[in-house]
């Protein structure tokens, strides 16, 4: 029963997370409720994300929104971004990680009012002194923390007027990018519990198929609202996390 139950967290995790990021919002209360220990969670979820987040690209590539071209330079950015986050993290307390992560979300949902952006645009994604160092610190985040990082992606995207599928596409290279060595660093430490992970893991790219199709009818003047009530629930999740 368990690995059923956690075959549609990780569904409809990925789901939410494909479409607007924020998909620890289902998996880490859910597989913490359900006994699992805290680092099995993390770990499990880091491979489930950068496993299913490949899927998606590689998905959006197929159907020729982006190219390899386009795509391929975020790799080492957000892969560099990921592993010196990882280091600083471990000389981080975990309340200045929240306050962090609290902090660059009240930021983005303020700007998402303040912005014009709304994912119609058509521009190409080239490294540029926005894009680089944008994706490079979300990276960082990722690596230090990470909830909400696809969200943090996306409106980075929104800014550079890319349109709303393709941006998905490049949210997911970057968070497989950055979460790549952080799911290798669980693996080699034995926190995974394999047949739970398995069980996540194979909704999660359910999840992420299902995330994709949905994106290709939702109305790009929709995402933003989705988008800021993503943001609004990460925000509060990691306030009465903080607290408690």
């Amino acid at each position: 029963m368990d690995y059923i139950l956690l075959f549609f967290i990780g569904m409809a995790a990925m789901t939410i997370g494909t479409l607007a990021g924020g998909g620890g919002l289902i998996t880490l209360p859910a597989m913490l409720l359900m006994g699992v220990p805290i680092h099995s969670v993390i770990g499990a979820g880091k491979i489930s994300t950068t496993v299913s987040s490949f899927s998606t690209f590689v998905t959006v590539l197929f159907k020729r929104q982006i190219t390899l071209k386009e795509s391929l330079w975020i790799v080492p950015v957000s892969l560099a971004g990921g592993s010196i986050g990882g280091v600083i993290a471990t000389r981080l307390s975990e309340s200045t990680l929240y306050s962090v992560a609290i902090i660059l979300l009240i930021f983005a949902f303020l700007m998402s009012f303040l912005s014009n952006v709304d994912f119609s645009g058509e521009e190409k994604l080239r490294p540029t002194k926005i894009a680089l160092p944008g994706l490079f610190s979300i990276g960082l985040y990722d690596g230090m923390f990470g909830p909400g990082q696809g969200t943090l992606q996306l409106y980075l995207f929104g800014h550079l007027r890319i349109s709303y599928l393709r941006a998905i596409g490049f949210v997911r290279l970057a968070t497989f990018s950055s979460g790549f060595g952080a799911a290798v660093s669980f693996i080699l430490m034995g926190k995974i519990l394999w047949p739970l992970t398995f069980a996540l893991l194979a909704g999660s790219l359910s999840g992420a198929q299902i995330g994709v199709r949905l994106a290709e009818k939702l109305n790009p003047q929709h995402v933003k609202i989705l988008l800021r009530i993503v943001t609004l629930a990460l925000i509060a999740q990691l306030i009465i996390k903080s607290l408690f």
